[in-house]
């Protein structure tokens, strides 16, 4: 699953990385080590633009970084708060699903991070990893999450924008810490994943591939990512098994949002990168970091 992640860049900086418009303005969020549910988050669109009178040009589409909150709401909601629900979305059964298939059939997204956080269960305890790497090679390189987004609007007519994440199964040492990861899409698949005059397409809807996910590194870090009200680059330091002792008795808070609850560490494993699965998605993409 992804229920929590680090996107750090500046608009401008993703822009530029994925070869879209900035058209985030003055909503661009601050750098954001502890990613939770409900933030707001940058998301790469790809749509058709539409002229001053409102038209929809659609001989030509525009890729651009936006704005959306963190927590999909269906357009048929009664109340937006279900979007604290639906930060994810299994890419086997989103077709399926009415809360994601007119998104995933129409308004798919990507969204870039640092890297993210998942919780490895072992002897009753719960020690935080931050799972980071790069699609392309390039040092610095994002990682680009598959997502889907959906317009919402209230009683009185004020638009929401929000989007979640897609899972799949865990592959290598990735599902020794948990069993889902977030659906990663190399660059050369951006543009077929964006395209909104497209399907979904199947071939994209399964785990990485072994470039891919050879390029992950999995980091043990500090117990403090399970407090969202946490930040800064700290985070996402390695943390040595000596140290994870110095992380014991913060309490988890509410505010988690189905983080994991603080407990000693299971394991002190340093660092390693990820191992190459066997046979993936049947095309061949570049590691990123």
């Amino acid at each position: 699953m992804c229920g929590r992640y680090a996107s750090t860049k500046a608009a401008s900086d993703i822009a530029d990385e994925f070869e879209a418009v900035d058209a985030t303005g003055d909503a661009a969020p601050e750098a954001d080590y502890n990613v939770a549910p409900t933030k707001p988050v940058l998301a790469v669109v790809q749509r058709h633009p539409r002229d001053a009178e409102g038209a929809v040009d659609s001989s030509r589409t525009e890729r651009s970084v936006r704005v959306l909150r963190w927590g999909l709401v269906p357009s048929w909601a009664k109340d937006p708060s279900v979007g604290s629900r639906m930060i994810n979305a299994r890419s086997e059964t989103a077709a399926e699903k009415p809360a994601f298939r007119k998104a995933l059939a129409a308004r798919r997204c990507l969204l870039p991070a640092d890297g993210w956080y998942e919780w490895r269960r072992g002897g009753g305890s719960k020690q935080p990893y931050f799972i980071t790497g790069s699609a392309n090679g390039t040092p610095g390189g994002s990682l680009a999450m598959a997502g889907v987004w959906e317009f919402w609007r209230s009683p009185d007519g004020e638009p929401l924008v929000t989007a979640a994440v897609l899972t799949t199964d865990a592959v290598g040492p990735l599902a020794d810490i948990h069993d889902r990861m977030p659906l990663l899409l190399a660059p050369e698949d951006w543009a077929t994943w964006l395209d909104p005059d497209s399907p979904a397409p199947p071939e994209l809807l399964v785990p990485p591939t072994e470039e891919l996910v050879a390029g992950l590194e999995l980091r043990p870090v500090s117990s403090r990512v399970n407090n969202v009200r946490n930040e800064g680059p700290e985070l996402l330091e390695r943390v040595e098994p000596a140290d994870l002792a110095l992380d014991l008795g913060e309490p988890a808070l509410a505010l988690d949002l189905g983080a994991p609850d603080l407990g000693p560490p299971d394991s002190g494993a340093p660092a390693r990168k990820a191992e190459a699965p066997a046979g993936q998605r049947g095309h061949t993409s570049g590691a990123r970091r």
